[in-house]
């Protein structure tokens, strides 16, 4: 049981328990030695003076009686004549150990102060030791005899009734407080249980537990943040399978096209015409698995390293123009007309990593642009965002294709686009690259009249 958290707190909370009472009777017990013994003894020095001064005043008093009566009051009485012989009144004392100088001194007419100067005990109090040295003594006269009067209060008729109910409310408490806390100790445990399977079964790949923990404390806080950990562990198993999938998928096409065209090209009676046709498309799905091969390395690159760039201060604006630069046949070859609006910018970035974000943007706004049509780009400096839009009169998206195109693998409708050679990976890589320059990048596109992509970086100052 000691192993368990369950076991431990209950044994943790009855050790506070026991030493906080230990500790709060050492208190106790110091306290009454430092500060209550002295007036206890005067309290009772206080009451062996009134008794001698009834006594001597008094005419025809029966001395017997009379303390018989005090001792019955509760108190514990010892009187020795002058002769040193001593009768006993009320209980008798746990231990007669009254010094024979002590009942000198009082017969000699000093008073004794036994309560005041009881040597300090750790865990008897001087309250309740019940022996005759614990006394107060005083001298007094009657019928012509000396006598020395020693007194200290019984303890047990001083208990009354209200101070068995006391000490029984303190014990029940006790009891009371032990059980709520193991009760609470339980409630406490059981949410950490039901999170330590959970978490066992997330080591072995469930991830559909579903946990009962409805608090607002820090377990609680716990359990939302375990929910939400198993989530995006479920998604990202999903992710994986699906990635897997694709690449095998995308891998699997192109390498069944290679091998189905070159067993055509095998063919003794094939034209030259389809032979140079059947190359062609040998070709253009090698460089397809090329570009895939490429861009898999460069996203394992940045799913793998929290930094994988090179930073350094560069004139952004130049590198946005020698993008557009190496496009400029394309340009020409459609027709496409081309607004810049390109400001002097300087960048804090990794320049080949930005380099690959350019060329995807500015490939895919003039794929999708029909000839004769037309591109806009702007580079603007505000005093804490760097601004590059790329705006195109394309086919343009609807809202389903808008809220996948970051995903991976994912292509637009081909009938539509007439493009199958994409890999899908192209605008996964350059959200990727963003992110890790600090920046966002939004795109807004409406079917058949274009897409406006903004890339926004912060302004990073010396």
């Amino acid at each position: 049981m000691m192993k368990s958290l369950y076991g431990k707190l209950v044994f943790i909370t009855a050790m506070i328990m026991v030493s906080s009472g230990l500790l709060a009777f050492l208190g106790i017990n110091t306290y009454y030695h430092q500060v209550l013994k002295g007036q206890n003894d005067e309290k009772n020095m206080q009451i062996v003076n009134d008794l001698v001064h009834f006594i001597e005043g008094s005419e025809a008093l029966d001395l017997d009686a009379y303390l018989t009566t005090q001792a019955a009051a509760g108190y514990k009485l010892y009187v020795v004549n002058n002769d040193e012989v001593g009768t006993f009144y009320g209980e008798p004392f746990r231990a007669h150990n009254l010094p024979e100088d002590a009942v000198k001194e009082v017969l000699e007419g000093r008073a004794y102060h036994g309560m005041a100067n009881l040597p300090s005990e750790t865990f008897v109090t001087g309250f309740f030791s019940d022996e005759s040295i614990n006394t107060v003594g005083q001298f007094f006269q009657y019928e012509g005899e000396r006598y020395a009067l020693f007194l200290r209060p019984d303890i047990k008729m001083l208990f009354s009734e209200m101070h068995y109910i006391l000490a029984g409310l303190l014990v029940l408490m006790g009891v009371i407080s032990l059980l709520a806390m193991l009760i609470v100790a339980k409630k406490l445990i059981d949410p950490i249980t039901e999170l330590t399977i959970a978490a066992e079964k997330v080591g072995e790949e469930q991830f559909s537990s579903d946990l009962h923990i409805h608090r607002r404390d820090e377990i609680g806080k716990l359990a939302q943040s375990f929910k939400t950990m198993t989530e995006k562990l479920s998604e990202n198993q999903r992710l994986r399978k699906e990635f897997i999938s694709d690449v095998s998928h995308d891998f699997q096409s192109p390498l069944l096209n290679i091998k189905g065209y070159s067993d055509l090209l095998l063919q003794e009676d094939l034209s030259e015409v389809d032979r140079v046709s059947y190359a062609k498309v040998i070709q253009a799905e090698t460089d397809r698995l090329s570009i895939l091969t490429k861009q898999l390395l460069l996203l394992t690159s940045l799913d793998q390293l929290s930094s994988p760039l090179s930073v350094k201060k560069f004139p952004l604006d130049e590198q946005l123009k020698e993008a557009i630069r190496k496009y400029r046949w394309l340009l020409e070859e459609k027709g496409l007309s081309l607004s810049m609006h390109i400001e002097q910018v300087t960048m804090v970035g990794d320049p080949s990593f930005l380099e690959k974000v350019w060329d995807n943007l500015l490939s895919n706004a003039l794929k999708y642009t029909p000839d004769g049509e037309g591109i806009e780009i702007s580079l603007t400096e505000t005093s804490d965002a760097i601004i590059v839009v790329i705006e195109d009169t394309g086919i343009g998206m609807d809202e389903v294709e808008v809220s996948r195109v970051f995903d991976r693998f994912y292509r637009a409708d081909t009938s539509r686009t007439g493009e199958v050679s994409g890999t899908g990976l192209g605008l996964a890589i350059v959200e990727e690259v963003v992110q890790l320059h600090g920046g966002t990048i939004t795109i807004d596109s409406e079917k058949d009249v274009g897409t406006v992509c903004t890339v926004r970086f912060p302004v990073v100052n010396d």
